[in-house]
């Protein structure tokens, strides 16, 4: 049976497609050539960037908000809890971009693992997080520069539009100058966080720790919890901020040098990272000053320092430095956004313009559509918070389905050629979406008018899909022909 596989997958026909897209399915007119992307521009040292970048901007703004919805204890039960889901997902994530390393990242394994529903849930809820965590970036980038003071700004949409225009035009020129660049910011960024550490934890004071008011009317409150058992559940968003983002990293894959080897050791080596970040960033802030003084800063590490004359000096260079870490974070997540959103237009889940490259292979209208809806949400709204709850919205919805996808493929698919495998295998991944399913349930105790607002986003984009997109696939995308050749072998096996 084996030596008549290749003429009897020839045999298999593909989907039923209108004569208006029988062109684009079998690629004779040039459509892939109009939709190709610079393969060969990252290795892992920039992958690894790529993943820290990603993500780095919320050890400087974001997190703290935890501490409002459940004190120190409340949050670090809360990251501790996040980072193990980031953990799991991660190392499953590996596995998968070793599979199928295209620049479909998580639609590209849902929809082998789960079909065209499920590449599509995956891959709108993944759009739903590139596109509204740049804006509430923007909103915290201006918060940064209002406290600098530069050339007199403060945070309104002058500065949102200057983020975005000039970082996308950044991102036109070229995936291999863009992602030199971040790995130049982020290093700084990096480099910065462990300095303001060193200082911050000079001051540091236990006693500053637990310092929020109790709420004597919650259940299980204490110092350690002042709002309660339910304030850990609450601070799931806000303990992601440190490391949300960082599965994006699949996305780069067909940029990628040897991306089957280079992918999976970039998401570990940032994952590492990033834990450790976290755990400096989060103790020697909150020591420093305290709990109550921090929780609703918009540049917490900056007012983490206030407390000491002494380092003023440091307080203007983490400032200084927070704002690179926020522009490495902003400027990245971008770029993911626009390889999620050329991959879904690539095979026809989204309208098909939307994935045509530019003589430098650059997806163009991919970066400057969730731009202009970026820039639009951040100065129409100007706050940063409820931005993040709808991106951890669709975080959390994607993070479910990838790992979903991994358990259904090693169950499905044993033999499947795996290069890189999981540790612990579907208990790692199964760990993943048990936390993940409870993020997402978080995120309507945070802000339910947020959550629901991204809801009714996610609906319509369903809507299009259930009644236009489904029926208009391009059969020659790559994920839609690895996914149609699991189809295949799966047939030929029942026969």
């Amino acid at each position: 049976m084996a030596d008549d596989t290749g003429a009897r997958l020839a045999a298999v026909p593909e989907p039923a497609q209108s004569p208006e897209n029988a062109a684009p399915g079998n690629g004779s007119d040039g459509y892939l050539e109009r939709r190709t992307l610079r393969r060969g521009s990252a290795g892992w040292l920039l992958l690894t960037g790529l993943g820290v970048a990603y993500v780095v901007s919320g050890d400087f703004s974001g997190w703290n908000i935890g501490l409002a919805q459940g004190g120190f204890g409340g949050l670090a039960v809360a990251t501790v809890l996040m980072g193990a889901m980031y953990a799991c997902l991660v190392y499953s994530l590996a596995e998968l971009s070793a599979i199928l390393p295209t620049a479909g990242g998580g639609y590209g394994f849902a929809r082998r693992a789960l079909g065209t529903w499920g590449g599509f849930l995956t891959g709108t809820a993944i759009l739903i997080e590139y596109i509204l965590a740049p804006a509430a970036i923007a909103i915290f980038i201006g918060d940064y520069v209002e406290s600098l003071n530069l050339f007199g700004l403060t945070s309104g949409w002058p500065v949102y539009l200057a983020c975005f225009v000039v970082f996308i035009g950044i991102h036109l020129w070229g995936v291999g100058e863009a992602l030199s660049f971040s790995l130049i910011v982020t290093a700084i960024a990096v480099i910065a966080l462990v300095v303001f550490a060193v200082g911050a934890f000079t001051q540091f004071d236990p006693s500053n720790l637990d310092n929020i008011a109790v709420d004597t009317t919650a259940a299980g409150a204490s110092s350690w919890l002042p709002l309660g058992i339910l304030g850990i559940w609450a601070a799931f968003p806000f303990g992601m901020w440190f490391f949300l983002g960082v599965e994006g990293v699949p996305l780069a894959a067909e940029e990628a040098k040897d991306p089957v080897r280079s992918v999976p050791r970039a998401l570990s080596i940032s994952m590492g990272i990033l834990v450790l970040l976290a755990l400096v960033t989060f103790l020697a802030s909150t020591g420093a000053r305290g709990a109550e003084a921090i929780k609703d800063a918009g540049n917490p590490l900056v007012v983490a320092l206030e407390g000491d004359p002494g380092l003023s000096w440091l307080k203007t260079f983490v400032n200084y430095a927070g704002l690179a870490g926020l522009v490495a974070s902003f400027f990245s997540l971008i770029y993911a956004g626009s390889r999620q959103l050329f991959a879904l237009s690539r095979a026809g889940y989204l309208p098909r313009f939307l994935s045509l490259t530019s003589k430098r292979k650059a997806p163009y209208l991919g970066l400057l559509i969730p731009g202009a809806i970026g820039f639009a949400l951040a100065a129409a709204t100007g706050n940063g918070p409820r931005m993040l709850n709808m991106a951890v919205f669709g975080a959390t919805i994607s993070y479910a389905l990838m790992a979903l996808s991994h358990i259904v493929l090693r169950r499905r698919e044993p033999g499947l050629e795996r290069p890189y495998r999981t540790p612990g295998g579907i208990v790692t991944s199964t760990v993943a979406f048990v936390l993940a399913i409870s993020a997402l349930v978080a995120t309507f105790l945070v802000d339910k008018d947020a959550a629901f607002i991204a809801l009714a986003v996610y609906a319509v984009a369903l809507a299009y899909f259930a009644f236009y997109s489904r029926h208009h696939l391009v059969a020659s995308a790559p994920e839609e022909e690895f996914a149609a050749l699991a189809e295949a072998e799966a047939e030929l096996s029942r026969d």
